[in-house]
């Protein structure tokens, strides 16, 4: 993908600068910041722009409120967190748009900040209404592109207002575009993609565009589940994503005629109702009532072989229920011996990121990216709407 004109070449002194930020971070039982990752990453843009003497208008959602204002999605613990990281309080004004967010605006000094409430509080931010853009747009007289996150979304804020306004990439977007360029420009072979996770009907039409691009595709957690169905496999109390077996079909004859292997589990730990201990069983074969949750030995053994020799690596979601210690170790130990491999190798996601963390395996990675879906689009060659509306360098 060419590269994006970058905020490194923008005149920002006091203008109002909107920039889009991803500060969608998971929260305590209590609404406070359990992750603030997101928001680290954000930094070296946000202290750019007070040191250049911007007014900055933080626009980012947070949860899924539907549409309508839900205190709970409140970006009130993001704005404490932030107002930390800066080393002073930044403002948090109640609405998005309208006369709060108006006078807000226009309190803001050279250097200051503004946080604006949750975007997902009005349904014309996912909707993309010209109208809601429009209001958002009218508050600032610049954009900056920093949410990779949601660029793979065509909404108000990534889509309706750059193209309202002259708009630039941030230091954040700019490097995942430099980065993951490396998965789809000149890759170097052979290139592995081990991808894992839920969303299976999301995430299907996007793994068509990996066929072919990737050497090898190694598929574990509730995304091969479907796959495994559709070979005729018995998989006892597991819950199989239904009504895939057009696009699963269509996705094995690409795979066919593109010479691309394919690996699926071929054991699974299992969880039986009521019952601490785990099981093992083979993966065509689970047992009545029993759940798979992780890659069993034998699984972890063959996708180590497959990742044995690999130039370039690409992993996106757990290869199982990795958030309970009991159904970890797959994709501990997959990610443990991936790290004992030469080659370049890239993490996709916030949720991959605290799993890897978690388990104490991100070193096996030279990039950490910040987005899941988009990162997952971006290297099945997919347009990014919220990329696409950035001029080109």
């Amino acid at each position: 993908m060419a590269a994006k004109r970058s905020l490194r070449d923008a005149t920002v002194r006091g203008r109002r600068v909107l920039v889009r930020v991803d500060f969608n971070v998971p929260q305590t039982p209590t609404g406070e910041v359990a992750d603030d990752h997101r928001i680290l990453e954000a930094l070296p843009t946000l202290r750019h722009l007070e040191s250049q003497g911007a007014r900055t208008i933080l626009l980012a959602h947070l949860g899924r409120p539907g549409g309508r204002k839900d205190m709970r999605y409140s970006l009130r613990p993001v704005v404490h967190r932030l107002s930390r990281y800066l080393g002073r309080p930044v403002p948090l004004a109640e609405d998005c748009v309208g006369i709060s967010a108006v006078q807000h605006a226009a309190r803001l000094e050279n250097g200051g900040f503004l946080m604006l409430e949750n975007l997902r509080f009005h349904p014309g931010e996912e909707a993309n209404d010209p109208a809601f853009a429009q209001q958002l747009a009218q508050l600032g007289e610049f954009f900056v592109e920093e949410a990779f996150g949601s660029v793979h979304r065509a909404h108000a804020s990534t889509v309706g207002v750059p193209s309202r306004l002259p708009a630039v990439a941030g230091f954040l977007v700019e490097r995942e575009v430099q980065e993951l360029s490396q998965l789809t420009d000149g890759v170097e072979r052979p290139y592995v993609a081990l991808l894992g996770g839920a969303k299976v009907a999301d995430k299907l039409p996007i793994l068509e565009g990996v066929v072919g691009r990737a050497d090898t595709i190694l598929l574990g957690g509730a995304l091969a589940f479907p796959f495994l169905a559709a070979r005729g496999a018995e998989l006892g109390a597991t819950a199989v994503a239904p009504g895939l077996e057009e696009p699963i079909a269509r996705f094995l004859a690409k795979v066919a005629h593109r010479g691309t292997r394919l690996e699926l589990p071929v054991d699974w730990i299992v969880e039986r109702p009521g019952e601490r201990e785990v099981g093992y069983c083979p993966a065509m074969k689970v047992p009545a009532g029993a759940i798979a949750r992780d890659i069993g030995p034998n699984t972890r053994d063959l996708f180590h072989e497959a990742l044995t020799g690999s130039r370039t690596v690409f992993w996106n979601g757990p290869l199982g229920k990795a958030e309970e210690l009991r159904f970890s170790a797959g994709t501990r130990e997959v990610l443990a011996g991936l790290g004992t491999l030469a080659g370049h190798h890239v993490l996709a996601g916030g949720d991959s990121a605290r799993v890897a963390q978690e388990l104490g395996v991100e070193g096996a990675f030279q990039f950490m990216s910040t987005g899941g879906g988009a990162a997952l689009e971006f290297v099945a060659g997919m347009e990014l709407p919220g990329l696409a509306v950035l001029p080109d360098a």
